[in-house]
């Protein structure tokens, strides 16, 4: 048994809809399908998921005009493709239906109201192509999260599945047909729609995959596979053909768009291998994610950067002698809800780094103001602007010379190192620079560690 999850660019229209319904028959042991919303068409296209995000805004501010326009543009998206499809114009009504039934119903707070309007693109747009594979002769039934049992956290926005849900998605796997299944969102036990985070139907094909016990999860997108380093940046980058879950989480959390860097946990958790295809070219090999793979000679299997970070410096006379200082600091950034990424220390100084975007009104001068009261340090600032750098590989583990390698071909570029960091497990080593050199860093890299490689 496969679970196959398509994007939002594989979903956007009737013509990509064909392209999913012959994926599917091409492979009868492809028995469970998860669809995202429908995504953009052309690239000044908008997101259903936007739209709906929008009109759910207009909900909640009691915008009746421009909650009416929006409407009528996510319907018609919908309206678009059924008809484009030969599908019945009942389908359309429905959609309509249900989301004037979302838009006036009770909620107990807006958050609620967002979600419910949020997760209808990928929830309709399963009902559309259900409704279509039965129109070609497909045995195929469109199944609510809800009957299914995939049971979250209620946290809105950013559910987590229960661990009883996996016992109850299990029965899937007993069902004749094929399974059309809506991403991005599950129930709480009480019954309440909650969403993942955005990019959650990869979430949800990951979950269906280890409840079903599934041979293989198929996520198929808009590339042939996953790149040594964004195709944006870098010219013709290398495929990679086979990589590790740790190092596709590593290269995810760093800025590759493929995945979102938590989708594919539940696979993981239970050695469910993860191929990704594409939609437009499924006969290509994609790129297979295993627990492990052979070893090979080259260290770096991938480059990744990611932007938008700050970092919190403290400097403090004998840091390194203060039992708890490190705990008491952490505290002041619990306290805000903020979390960090990456600790670099030296015996009186510290550096904590975290997404600027969580340095909101207020927070910046309270932090300040309470870590240097509070720890009587000598100096605290904060500093904006940062990029972080990755390169990925198990190979790195027993590869010397790699930092030196990194080091110098950043130099050349006269890019500045702010930071460096390495995981125990040292499958990843970060380099914190000035985001306005993140391309030039990430093109100098890839040249040092894949300038000279023969494709494969």
């Amino acid at each position: 048994m496969k679970v196959a999850k398509f994007g939002g660019s594989s979903v956007a229209n009737a013509e990509q809809i064909r392209k999913v319904a012959a994926i599917i028959q091409a492979d009868p042991s492809r028995k469970i399908v998860v669809v995202s919303a429908p995504g953009k068409r052309t690239k000044a296209d908008v997101k259903t998921t936007d739209l709906l995000i929008e009109l759910a805004q207009y909900c909640i501010g009691n915008n009746d005009q421009a909650k009416e326009q929006t409407l009528n543009k996510v319907v018609n998206r919908y309206a678009e493709m059924v008809s484009d499809l030969g599908l019945q114009e009942d389908i359309k009504e429905e959609i309509y239906h249900d989301l004037k039934v979302r838009m006036n119903a009770y909620y107990a707070n807006e958050h609620q109201m967002m979600d419910a309007l949020k997760a209808s693109g990928e929830d309709n747009n399963a009902k559309l192509i259900a409704a279509y594979f039965k129109s070609i002769g497909m045995n195929a039934s469109y199944i609510n999260p809800k009957d299914a049992g995939l049971l979250v956290s209620d946290e809105p926005g950013n559910a987590q599945v229960l661990p009883v849900a996996y016992e109850r998605l299990n029965e899937l796997r007993q069902q004749e047909g094929v399974i059309v299944f809506p991403g991005f969102f599950g129930f709480s036990e009480t019954g309440t729609l909650v969403t993942f985070p955005r990019g959650g139907s990869d979430i949800t094909g990951a979950i269906l995959a280890a409840a079903v016990q599934a041979d293989l999860y198929e996520n198929f997108t808009d590339v042939d596979s996953v790149y040594a380093a964004n195709p944006t940046i870098v010219e013709d980058p290398f495929e990679i053909k086979k990589m590790t879950y740790r190092e596709m989480r590593e290269l995810s959390y760093a800025g590759f768009s493929v995945f979102h860097d938590e989708a594919l946990i539940p696979a993981f958790r239970n050695g469910i291998p993860v191929c990704v295809k594409n939609t437009n070219n499924p006969k290509s090999e994609g790129t297979l994610i295993v627990a492990e793979r052979e070893p090979f000679d080259d260290p770096v299997i991938g480059i990744a950067a990611d932007e938008g970070f700050a970092t919190i410096y403290v400097r403090k006379y004998l840091m390194n002698r203060e039992v708890g200082f490190g705990r008491r600091l952490l505290e002041i950034l619990e306290d805000q809800s903020i979390s960090y990424e990456h600790i670099p220390s030296g015996i009186d100084d510290t550096s904590v780094i975290i997404r600027e975007s969580q340095l909101t009104d207020g927070v910046e001068e309270q932090i300040l103001a309470r870590i240097k009261t509070e720890l009587t340090v000598d100096d605290v600032h904060i500093e904006r602007g940062f990029a972080m750098v990755m390169l990925v590989g198990e190979g790195m583990h027993n590869s010397i010379g790699v930092i030196a390698r990194a080091s110098a071909a950043l130099s050349r570029k006269g890019v500045n190192i702010e930071m460096i960091n390495q995981g125990s497990s040292e499958t990843s080593l970060v380099f914190g620079i000035h985001q306005k050199d993140a391309d030039v860093a990430v093109q100098e890299l890839y040249h040092e560690f894949f300038g000279s490689r023969v494709p494969v």
